[in-house]
């Protein structure tokens, strides 16, 4: 599913977290890599106007920014010879303007299956998250992202949990009880069947009830056993596991976290333990919109250490 995999990079080590995970999915899925840069004006050279910076004169401008573009292809060239990466098709390209803007344009116009990035970056923003690159990126983009923490855990091996050594890769994904929200599920077994191969992952079904009460506990099982059952041949053709859970609490977006940190079911039971990642499903240009009566993504993206992958859907 996986063909074509972009890489958001800015220069710093921390952006390039996003190469093992995406050397990983790549040669599961026998895809290729993108490696590109935004660059634009920095702030020594210019002038902060109306929210932007302007260069100080057009001759400055020109000049800077072919000095930028010329840095950023050297600093590419210079990933794309990692180890990591040996023996998968990667090519690069320098983008110029604002990163989220570039990269919308770019996806646009390029076929692209996958974006992963990581949270924070040094793109002249001290975070990528909450209101920077990697929140607006989700947003805008039609196709999943998957956004790295620089502090959290890479499931980049078949096997990350060195508790668990034997326990392959677990993802949740946030649903609630609508196709909308499940329209994450076949990207998110995509994803697991490339990071855990050769093994089998897991996909973690999860849906939050706002009260312990037997009803509505007995209710979101039902729904869950039900989705599970019409995705088992799937999950079979391409080898991983399905399983449930039910988490509850008022707060959607605390109640995913911990049960996907902590392994925190309905009632404190605890499960066998982490996950890998989250993903979750929202909504495009208008905004993250709602899971659940709540804009839980947005929360999650600041929240979570584990990786989170956004699927975009429409309502």
């Amino acid at each position: 599913m996986f063909s074509r995999i972009l890489i958001p990079l800015d220069g710093s080590q921390r952006a390039e977290r996003a190469l093992a995970i995406s050397a990983r999915i790549a040669r599961a899925s026998h895809g290729s890599i993108v490696l590109i840069q935004a660059v634009g004006i920095p702030a020594q050279y210019s002038t902060y106007v109306y929210g932007s910076y302007i260069a100080q004169t057009p001759m400055l401008a020109q000049e800077v920014i072919e000095a930028e573009e010329a840095k950023a292809r050297t600093y590419l060239e210079i990933i794309q010879q990692s180890p990591v990466l040996a023996g998968i098709p990667t090519e690069t390209t320098v983008l110029v303007g604002n990163a989220a803007a570039a990269i919308e344009g770019y996806v646009e116009e390029q076929k692209v299956d996958l974006i992963v990035m990581c949270s924070h970056g040094d793109t002249g923003f001290k975070r990528w998250v909450l209101g920077s690159v990697a929140q607006k990126v989700s947003r805008s983009i039609q196709v999943p992202v998957l956004i790295l923490n620089q502090e959290g855990s890479l499931p980049d091996t078949a096997f990350p949990d060195r508790l668990r050594p034997l326990r392959s890769i677990v993802a949740m994904v946030a649903l609630d009880g609508s196709p909308f929200a499940e329209a994450a599920i076949e990207p998110t077994a995509q994803l697991v069947a490339a990071l855990s191969a050769p093994a089998r992952g897991t996909l973690m079904l999860s849906r939050v009830v706002p009260e312990q009460s037997n009803e509505a506990l007995t209710h979101a099982k039902a729904y869950l056993n039900g989705v599970v059952k019409a995705r088992e041949a799937m999950a079979e053709q391409i080898g991983i596991s399905l399983e449930i859970s039910v988490a509850s609490r008022k707060d959607v977006a605390e109640a995913l976290i911990r049960a996907a940190e902590q392994g925190e079911e309905a009632q404190g039971k605890r499960l066998t333990g982490s996950c890998d990642l989250i993903a979750i499903t929202t909504h495009g240009r208008g905004g993250l919109q709602r899971i659940a009566m709540g804009s839980v993504t947005e929360r999650m993206l600041g929240a979570t250490k584990l990786p989170l992958l956004v699927v975009h859907n429409q309502p």
